[in-house]
């Protein structure tokens, strides 16, 4: 494409090319382009790098040029690649077997055009000729002329489907489909809309008719991969359990911990690994394996165990929404676990998990899509949701003020985390010693809430699957003086923002759904009250119960025994509202209660309800980690 006169930003796409060619073998990716180089910026396109997996074979460079006012330099005839195995990322514990070719171009300048092109085979071993994948074109894309392109042989047509954007500019061949953009448009996704409806210019293929043949390929693996020698050290594992505990749940459960915590986690995608597990006997020798290697150890224990098992893909980067509306793709997973049956119940077992983590009849992450791996084939199945029963974060914080207003008051705060965060705690904090973790508070943390840090105290509770980290310590309490002895105090975690409003461009779908991230926090504060103070002289904002927008939110304060106490909660309700509903609450918004949970003492005041009942627990009353703490109301809309 010709360069205009006016071109503006980094570079200027003369020409790029992607294409995917299918056949026997699997698949080959070629990619090719000519960029004119706009801005300094953009000089680091010299620095040419492939990466690839030599278990499926080796690149093909084509040409490397540079065209500089009608000059052409071929860099190809004197170009050395230097080869590297990097393995980029050990930190993360992976072997990928990843191979690394890098070129510094040399002289390159602003006012050049580079030219590259390449075809890298893309297809995976354990995959062979069937595979599936994406052709897309990003949202943004810089000036210029793209071409992507889908190519098969003869018997090796695969099933297709586009976005719509795609279709209305595919040029469909016997064995091609071609997509042409000149100078494409920025395409932002509908705003606030759910993530399936982030898919935009996507062409996806595949090899494989329906889920169930993903299903039927991967099953054997496991199969295969879980089969013990006879003389294998595991069945004596598996009798030592066996001996040791009498029930079901609580030999999976064994073998679980056994395999969480004596079989570390290192990614192996070595010698074509990336799909197919390594066998348990294999694993268990040399005491590390993946996703795939531990749940192939846990099936051989269980199996010995008499527990009934099975693998199943998920996708543990949270992008499975709307899974079965895609092409069956086994590249839409990125992990493995164990589905066990017990008792008549079904528990999930993680065996990458920390070794706190039981076997639980819900998945530690929320999957919407699941593919059990079965020799007869498996369907795509959905998991339900359902708002969280119990809070991902509570945070308790009691100030002790009865020294008095002007004094620093004692300060306890306590938070409770659940799920992945939780257990990032319990990885975090479970190799410290108890004077590493005071140390490490009292360097970060004095100078703003805190003016000392006493004691810093935490631990894993298995049971709530909760880690809870409480400090205690003293600090300034920013009281505001209004004037004639009336103080007031805003209250950590007590406000709410007000929500947005959920509108999108005219020229988006009106219709979509508006989406909600699943959540649910909780904080409880309690103050206790200056001594020389009346319950009586202390007042507090109001009370809210409220939702919209699909979100529940709860606020409630309460004065008895000396005390001032406030809960305030938000969970998510649905994780999509319909349009209707959004556009109801939208009118909704101006009334929203956002107001700080201010508390005020007023040395003539006359509070009438200072003296009711308490309904709102202090941080100390009631064990917060228990599944029914009162951090929500129920009640209709409001």
């Amino acid at each position: 494409m010709p360069v205009p006169a006016d071109a503006a930003g980094a570079v200027f796409i003369r020409r790029q090319d992607t294409e995917v060619h299918l056949d026997d073998k699997g698949q080959l990716l070629y990619n090719g382009y000519r960029i004119k180089i706009l801005h300094p910026n953009a000089l680091q396109l010299g620095n040419l790098s492939l990466a690839w997996n030599p278990a499926a074979g080796s690149p093909v460079v084509h040409a490397i040029k540079i065209h500089r006012e009608g000059q052409v330099i071929d860099l190809l005839k004197t170009a050395s690649f230097e080869i590297l195995r990097r393995e980029d990322q050990l930190e993360a514990a992976r072997l990928d077997g990843n191979l690394t070719a890098v070129l510094r171009v040399p002289d390159l300048r602003v006012g050049d055009e580079i030219e590259f092109g390449a075809t890298l085979p893309a297809s995976d071993p354990t995959l062979g000729k069937d595979d599936a994948g994406l052709l897309l074109l990003a949202a943004d894309p810089a000036p210029g002329r793209y071409h992507l392109r889908l190519s098969w042989e003869e018997k090796n047509k695969p099933a297709i489907k586009m976005t719509n954007d795609m279709m209305t500019v595919a040029e469909e061949g016997p064995n091609a489909i071609d997509y042409r953009f000149d100078n494409p448009g920025v395409l932002a996704p509908p705003k606030d809309a759910p993530p399936r409806y982030q898919w935009q210019r996507v062409v996806e293929y595949s090899s494989f008719s329906d889920w169930q043949g993903i299903s039927r390929l991967f099953a054997p693996l496991f199969a295969n991969a879980s089969s013990l020698n006879a003389n294998s050290s595991l069945k004596q594992e598996a009798a030592r359990i066996a001996a040791a505990h009498a029930k079901p749940l609580d030999r999976a459960a064994a073998a679980l911990k056994m395999v969480q915590q004596d079989v570390r986690y290192i990614y192996v995608g070595l010698n074509g690994g990336n799909l197919t597990p390594a066998g348990a006997d294999e694993t268990w020798q040399r005491r590390y394996g993946d996703c795939k290697a531990k749940t192939a150890l846990l099936l051989a224990l269980l199996r010995e165990l008499g527990v009934e098992a099975e693998p199943v893909l998920v996708n543990n980067s949270g992008t499975d929404d709307g899974m079965d509306q895609r092409l069956p793709s086994p590249r839409m997973f990125d992990h493995v676990l164990v589905r066990a049956r017990i008792d008549g119940k079904i528990y999930w077992l993680d065996g990458t998990m920390p070794a706190v983590v039981p076997p639980t009849q819900e998945p530690v992450i929320s999957y919407q899509w699941v593919l059990p791996l079965t020799r007869q084939g498996g369907g795509l199945e959905r998991l339900g949701w359902t708002p969280a029963s119990r809070p991902n974060e509570i945070t308790l914080f009691e100030i002790d003020a009865r020294a008095g207003f002007d004094k620093p008051a004692r300060i306890t705060n306590t938070t409770i985390k659940r799920g992945i965060e939780g257990l990032q705690q319990e990885v975090q904090f479970s190799v410290a010693t108890p004077t590493q973790l005071l140390s490490a508070f009292r360097q970060n943390a004095i100078g703003n809430t805190w003016q000392t840090i006493e004691d810093v105290q935490w631990r894993y509770d298995a049971k709530a699957q909760a880690s809870i980290l409480t400090v205690v310590g003293t600090g300034a309490v920013d009281w505001d003086d209004d004037g004639d002895g009336v103080k007031s105090l805003a209250l950590p975690g007590g406000g709410f923002n007000p929500p947005e409003k959920r509108i999108r461009a005219k020229e988006q779908d009106q219709a979509l759904p508006f989406y909600n991230k699943p959540d649910f926090s909780c904080h409880v504060t309690t103050v206790r009250l200056p001594s020389t103070t009346r319950a009586e002289q202390w007042s507090h904002k109001d009370d809210i119960n409220n939702r919209m927008f699909g979100r529940a939110y709860y606020r409630a304060f309460d004065i008895y025994d000396g005390s001032l106490r406030m809960i305030r909660g938000s969970r998510t309700e649905q994780t999509e509202v319909d349009a209707p509903k959004a556009q109801r609450d939208n009118g909704r918004i101006a009334a929203f209660d956002n107001s700080m949970a201010w508390i005020t003492y007023n040395p003539s005041g006359k509070n009438t309800d200072a003296q009711a009942r308490s309904r709102v627990p202090t941080t100390t009353e009631i064990d917060w980690t228990g599944d029914n703490v009162p951090c929500l109301a129920s009640g209709p809309d409001r």
